[in-house]
């Protein structure tokens, strides 16, 4: 797993270049915005079982077919295998938010999950959406935990929502 610095020095070793302007502004934005990123992933950790109840709450009001008779959330063993996805979505986007790199996302979670859901018949246009709904529940409880600038929780949530977002169907 790589974090947005060892991204950044990869990226300049392998071209065999100095740092520039732009991979110092980089590392500066990192640096400054680390404390609010550890500071979202305590505020994240210590509510995510109620994160995760609360996505899932709100998608299945959102879409009751998915609980209902025939639906892909309907029996008790679909409706926990769905909440432990949203938590295993929960917890990858964290540690992508403290590292400030998507990479553990792709390694971990993303690489061939879209395949996957296909063949066992998942849909994903539920999954995108409960990913979009934990998303905001995030932001809501990281602003609850005093920290204003929210925009580096949007970066892991939007790189699921993106990866796993059906293309060209």
């Amino acid at each position: 797993m790589r974090d947005a610095v060892t991204s950044l020095i990869k990226n300049y070793d392998v071209a065999g270049r100095y740092f520039d302007r732009n991979a110092i502004d980089t590392l500066k934005e990192y640096f400054d915005s680390g404390t609010a990123r550890v500071q979202a992933a305590a505020a994240i950790n210590s509510n995510a079982a109620a994160l995760v109840k609360q996505a899932g709450s709100k998608l299945f009001e959102e879409l009751p077919e998915l609980i209902r008779p025939g639906g892909n959330a309907y029996t008790t063993r679909r409706l926990a295998a769905c909440l432990r996805d949203m938590d295993y979505y929960l917890r990858y986007a964290t540690y992508a938010l403290v590292a400030g790199n998507t990479n553990v996302l792709d390694e971990r979670v993303l690489q061939g999950l879209r395949e996957t859901y296909n063949s066992l018949g998942v849909p994903i246009g539920p999954t995108v959406r409960g990913v979009q709904i934990l998303k905001d529940l995030v932001k809501a409880q990281v602003v609850g935990a005093g920290i204003t600038n929210t925009t580096f929780v949007d970066e892991p949530f939007d790189h699921i929502t993106r990866e796993l977002s059906e293309q060209d169907v």
